[in-house]
């Protein structure tokens, strides 16, 4: 490892640093960064969420330099959510929601924008040799998509619209459609159509979707704009799942939630290993949702990629 390392830091402004290698605590590893992505929770942070000053990023494909031997060497992705094991969240199995929760790359914990960066070993999820890189970067964001149907409210039979044709809604889409629902993405642009189109799902814009008859809507949009449109075409008692996190604090007809009778999901990190196997069996298809490439000393220019309309994945590569 070379005694001086770059990371990607925001303090207001994004820029390369160059430090000293990481030092792992006894419960973590070393990791070598072999692709990372840009997402949007990364240009919410550097936009004031969370008032967040650090080294950015919580998507990545990574090697393990150092740490118990039976990890060195391997291909690894991991949960972004470091926890503390002992308060009452943990206890009850809910770690995502460590009332000490440190977040990679977003709360408290340096993230995967750097040559090396650390992680703890429970974090750690192997990658299978049948998934290469280019897939396994998008592994965290899938998980988040897998999580969806965590909730429990979606059925085979359902009618369900997925609102936001972007990174996640891609996945989103994806991942739901394997049930067998009716489902329909709203769409702005024509080449979210094609990508949609390749893979067997309906793209719809907008308007042409009726009031008040979907069973279930997925947000993805990120905007407030979008749970508006969520209350609009889902049916009464029929059930909301967000997505979307929101830099500011968006306005909401709440009464129309009480009076329809509305289930509003918060949806946020999912499982790892359901996301890989559905790399691993070829049953999600991430690579068409790769928009560029760009080395670490030009994360810069790749924020402002990722940052343009309709841009999809951005990877970073040491």
């Amino acid at each position: 490892m070379d005694e001086l390392t770059r990371a990607v830091v925001f303090d207001g402004a994004l820029r390369v640093v160059r430090r000293s290698p990481p030092r792992p605590a006894d419960d973590e590893v070393v990791i070598h960064l072999r692709l990372a992505g840009v997402c949007n929770t990364d240009l919410e942070l550097m936009q004031g969420y969370k008032q967040f000053e650090g080294t950015l990023g919580h998507e990545f494909v990574g090697e393990v330099v150092e740490g118990p031997s039976e990890w060195l060497g391997r291909r690894v992705a991991g949960e972004i959510n470091v926890s503390c094991g002992a308060c009452d969240m943990c206890r009850r199995g809910m770690p995502t929601h460590c009332r000490a929760r440190r977040v990679l790359g977003i709360l408290n914990y340096d993230g995967a924008w750097a040559d090396y960066f650390r992680l703890p070993v429970r974090n750690l999820v192997a990658v299978p040799e049948s998934v290469p890189d280019e897939a396994a970067v998008f592994t965290e964001p899938l998980a988040a998509a897998c999580q969806i149907l965590e909730a429990g409210v979606i059925r085979p039979s359902d009618r369900v619209v997925v609102l936001g044709a972007g990174k996640l809604g891609m996945l989103a889409a994806q991942v739901v459609r394997l049930l067998g629902v009716d489902l329909a993405v709203v769409v702005r642009r024509e080449r979210q159509a094609a990508l949609l189109d390749g893979w067997g799902i309906p793209a719809v814009a907008r308007d042409e979707l009726p009031a008040g008859q979907a069973d279930v809507v997925v947000d993805c949009t990120g905007n407030a704009s979008g749970f508006a449109d969520a209350l609009e075409l889902v049916r009464p008692r029929g059930a909301i799942i967000l997505k979307s996190t929101y830099t500011g604090l968006p306005e909401a007809d709440l009464t129309r939630v009480v009076v329809d009778e509305i289930r509003v999901i918060g949806s946020r990190c999912g499982p790892f290993a359901p996301a890989l196997a559905l790399l691993g069996q070829g049953l999600v298809d991430p690579l068409p949702l790769i928009d560029g490439r760009y080395p670490l000393d030009e994360a810069a220019q790749a924020v402002e990629h990722a940052a343009r309309a309709g841009a999809l994945k951005i990877v970073l590569q040491p």
